[in-house]
């Protein structure tokens, strides 16, 4: 994997619905906090107008307002981590993985 920072003109719309997202939030003031646990991305977006990036999940709208660093960790043919740098130097750092796919359920006969 290799890790690398983001221009800010490459900073753009990430599409990768299917995907399951962790979100963490390191900062000095608050510690480490998980504020999503594996839930369904639909999608991330950078917002130039309002500077601001959302990270869309099933069920929360995580908002980081005024990012100023942008990394992401791949592996040339999949995103598995960003980590944004706030104006306060606050990290969201965001794990990405493919759902786990269980076998279909074996149909029994009595």
């Amino acid at each position: 994997m290799a890790t690398r920072k983001l221009d800010q003109a490459d900073w753009r719309t990430y599409l990768l619905v299917g995907k399951r997202a962790e979100v963490e939030v390191a900062s000095l003031g608050l510690g480490d906090q998980i504020e999503a646990e594996w839930l369904p991305l639909l999608g991330i977006v950078y917002d130039h107008k309002d500077d601001i990036i959302e990270i869309a999940l099933d069920s929360l709208d995580h908002v980081i307002r005024s990012p100023r660093e942008v990394y992401i960790d791949d592996t040339g043919i999949a995103l598995t981590s960003l980590e944004i740098v706030d104006a306060d130097g606050n990290k969201q750092i965001v794990q990405l993985r493919d759902p786990l796919m269980l076998p279909a359920p074996s149909t029994a006969q009595s």
